[in-house]
């Protein structure tokens, strides 16, 4: 199964990834993932990556497109994969298609996760990371233990700069520009399927399987 998931920064993407990825034995790609990776290692890429991000701004697609075309040709995407946070622009979508096209394939489904800006403002602004082990919480969901420690290792819980308001509010103006209309492109090609991001992950995750036809 080739999976592609859209939806706004904050819309829970990562959390239903990780659960198609388990149902479907398939890899999650999250290009947000691997820019986090460089930036941490100081790599050129990382930093290339994190003049960007830092602004709330997308990764040029020159930078981004190499990254996933030598990702998807690695041994564990031969029976599929779910892409999360690429394509960001029509121009990544193309050369998705191209990419794919060249091995003989194409994608199966392209799932697009709704939830409104200001529901996303609420969510990220509370959300907080481990800096040791990267555990992630949210203040009112899912807080971490007394003193802003993480429950896992014991080890300080920040909130990340691209989940800081006023970066939120940024994100969310490129993300209506540049990305939104994937919706369209993917609509002529009878890809896509949208489902309304509950307050609930269980209900969102019910909602996914639905789309994705039951599992």
């Amino acid at each position: 199964m080739k999976i592609v998931l859209l939806g706004a920064p904050g819309s829970g993407k990562g959390t239903q990834a990780a659960n198609i990825s388990e149902w479907y034995k398939i890899p999650h790609i999250s290009t947000g993932d691997i820019f986090r990776s460089n930036i941490k290692n100081g790599t050129e890429l990382g930093k290339k990556a994190k003049e960007y991000i830092d602004k709330g701004l997308l990764v040029p697609d020159e930078l981004t497109i190499d990254i996933v075309s030598d990702r998807l040709k690695q041994t564990d995407c031969e029976n599929g994969f779910i892409l999360d946070g690429f394509p960001r622009t029509v121009n990544q979508a193309e050369k998705l298609d191209e990419i794919l096209k060249q091995r003989g394939t194409n994608l199966d489904i392209v799932l697009n996760i709704e939830v409104s800006d200001s529901e996303i403002i609420a969510r990220m602004g509370g959300r907080r990371v481990c800096t040791k082990c990267g555990m992630s919480y949210h203040i009112e969901f899912n807080p971490p233990a007394e003193g802003d420690t993480c429950k896992a290792c014991g080890e300080k819980v920040v909130q990340r700069e691209d989940d800081k308001e006023e970066t939120v509010i940024q994100r969310l103006h490129t993300y209506h520009k540049q990305t939104e209309p994937l919706i369209e492109y993917y609509k002529k090609d009878k890809k896509l399927v949208t489902v309304q991001g509950q307050k609930s992950i269980d209900d969102t995750t019910s909602a996914v399987k639905k789309a994705l036809g039951g599992i």
